[in-house]
């Protein structure tokens, strides 16, 4: 069953990689939004396939697993493709619209759009870089098959696993600016004066002099607002967790931004005040 799998991998790699080729040499509209969505397709069905190869690597009944995590690593290749393309065909598509409405749009409005869309940018790009992480880790536990090869191994599963950590940190905090600028409840200006100091940690978290920033949205006062909207992330910072409660003693039980935005929206905003206030 393996076997035809990573030959159906095989493939609809080659499939892919010719759409993608037709792709960029096509010069009617018509054609290439048609290579568009069979390259969709494509993808879909890779992705299912290496839904699969996963479930086997994480099964201990599978004892060589170097060509599962090989093409895995393939697929992984040619999602990071799409995902270029896609962005590129989005962009394409709006641009024309863009252009239009730059024109009528409020300086501010159009500012705030443009933030709007870095913050999704650089939660995207955290996405990429956790999803990178966490292949790492299951390779290095796929490879750990004796006692020795795992006690080596494990400093760095420990180190990946706290930057993975520290990304759905930064995630979640960046969902939560997102969500309140597009509710009109922080300035754009405050935004603004974060965007270094995220990119800085978004492209530079790798180099080896890298050092993080643990205050970069104590300005923005987001636990307040996290109370609020019942939104709430673990806090990872290097203090520790009963640190951490005992500082915010305040806060609600926490859970994660998207599980919480149906309930936040669902209650109705008092004029000037950014409290939701509960159904009668």
């Amino acid at each position: 069953e393996i076997d035809k799998v990573l030959k159906k991998v095989a493939e609809g790699i080659e499939t892919f990689e010719e759409t993608f080729e037709k792709i960029q040499t096509s010069t009617n509209a018509n054609q290439k939004e048609k290579y568009e969505s069979d390259l969709k397709k494509e993808i879909k069905k890779l992705q299912r396939l290496r839904d699969q190869i996963k479930t086997w690597i994480s099964s201990s009944d599978i004892k060589d697993k170097r060509a599962l995590l090989d093409n895995r690593k393939l697929i992984e290749q040619q999602m990071e493709k799409f995902k270029a393309i896609e962005k590129e065909m989005k962009t394409k598509a709006y641009s024309r619209e863009g252009l239009i409405m730059s024109g009528r749009m409020d300086p501010k409005e159009k500012e705030k759009a443009e933030v709007c869309n870095w913050i999704a940018d650089r939660v995207e790009a955290l996405n990429i870089q956790i999803e990178g992480l966490e292949a790492e880790v299951e390779t290095l536990q796929a490879g750990a098959k004796k006692g020795k090869v795992l006690a080596a191994a494990r400093g760095r599963i420990s180190e990946l696993e706290e930057k993975i950590e520290r990304h759905k940190w930064h995630q979640g905090r960046l969902e939560l600016i997102l969500r309140l600028l597009e509710n009109g409840q922080v300035d754009t200006d405050k935004v603004v004066t974060i965007q270094e100091d995220v990119n800085y940690y978004v492209d530079e978290n790798t180099d080896p002099f890298f050092a993080e920033d643990e205050e970069i949205y104590s300005d923005l006062n987001l636990e307040e607002e996290e109370e609020y909207f019942v939104v709430g992330m673990e806090d990872h910072s290097h203090k520790g967790s009963e640190d951490s409660k005992d500082d915010h003693p305040e806060l609600a039980p926490k859970r994660h931004l998207k599980e919480a935005e149906s309930d936040a929206t669902s209650l109705p905003i008092r004029a000037g005040t950014s409290k939701p206030v509960p159904a009668k």
